[in-house]
């Protein structure tokens, strides 16, 4: 009986050295709380993506307390992205541009992520479920048409999007939103929207198309604070597009950002209070580094 005993003790430690390996880096992570790793893209004055830094270029303060800088690599987890685009009535004219340059965006990603596409004219509409199948993205793209009479949900769609990737645990989510001016029907409050944005994990891009509203209603309010706050604090892109033909060029940058984005791994001492914010900025004139600015919690 012993020897048996002795004999099942031994399958069950050998079963678990090799099952201790494959934990995922995310998770081995999060047993280290004397280290962090942070992704960042780094652009530089013209908003293109910025190749071949290493750790000496960059700077991490959290609090305004600088940080030791380790590590500093590409990128390599597969990208989780949503497209969500506005194919309201207000986006009439900027359909034709905005199918152009989606279609360049997926091909760019080809392989390196996964991508769903999603409409926000009257509601949050899933129109390719995520997938690498660059072909089904692109028949889903072309389907898109505006809709007549509609209006646009973007704080509706980065809510739902948000929940969908706190439910599927992604390691590197992301929402790339294309959204028309002076146009929201969303009664989601911004700070229920970024409450979700933040819990997901998700990096925020936003390009705006069209001449800034003046409006002072609370849902063009509530939107222009969700797009200021949520790209800024997740380190990701906001960009206004006075022209529609500038679509395509500024999707070609943001899948260029995402494709050469870095982690960045600093240490950090044991704190009971954990820091409120966190700031990466780069040792090289002429470079902005983006990243997000809340410590991720553990």
């Amino acid at each position: 009986m012993k020897n048996s005993l002795y004999l099942v003790a031994l399958t069950v430690c050998a079963l678990a050295v090799p099952l201790a390996a494959q934990v995922p880096p995310r998770q081995a992570q999060a047993t280290d709380p004397r280290t962090r790793d942070l992704y960042v893209s780094v652009i530089n004055d013209k908003g293109a993506a910025v190749t071949g830094l290493t750790a000496r270029d960059f700077t991490v303060r959290e609090d305004g307390v600088a940080r030791e800088v380790l590590r500093a690599a590409p990128a390599t987890a597969p990208l989780d992205i949503i497209l969500l685009v506005d194919d309201s009535q207000a986006a009439t004219r900027a359909i034709p541009y905005m199918r152009d340059g989606l279609t360049r965006f997926v091909e760019r990603l080809e392989g390196k992520a996964a991508i769903g596409l999603v409409t926000i004219g009257e509601r949050p509409t899933s129109v390719t479920e995520r997938t690498t199948d660059v072909a089904a993205l692109k028949k889903g793209i072309s389907r898109m048409f505006a809709r007549p009479g509609s209006g646009a949900y973007l704080l509706e769609g980065i809510l739902e999007t948000s929940r969908g990737f706190q439910k599927r645990d992604v390691e590197r989510p992301v929402i790339v939103a294309i959204a028309m001016e002076g146009v929201e029907f969303s009664n989601a409050q911004y700070e229920r929207v970024l409450d979700a944005l933040h819990a997901s994990g998700a990096t925020l891009h936003v390009l705006a198309v069209g001449t800034p509203s003046d409006s002072m209603s609370d849902e063009i309010r509530n939107k222009n604070i969700l797009v200021a706050r949520g790209t800024e604090e997740t380190g990701g892109r906001r960009e206004q597009l006075l022209a529609e033909l500038a679509i395509p060029d500024a999707l070609g940058k943001v899948a260029d950002e995402l494709l050469n984005q870095y982690v960045v791994t600093y240490g950090r001492p044991d704190a009971l209070v954990p820091p409120e914010k966190v700031r990466v900025t780069v040792d090289k004139p002429g470079l902005t580094a983006r990243a997000r600015t809340r410590v991720p919690q553990q």
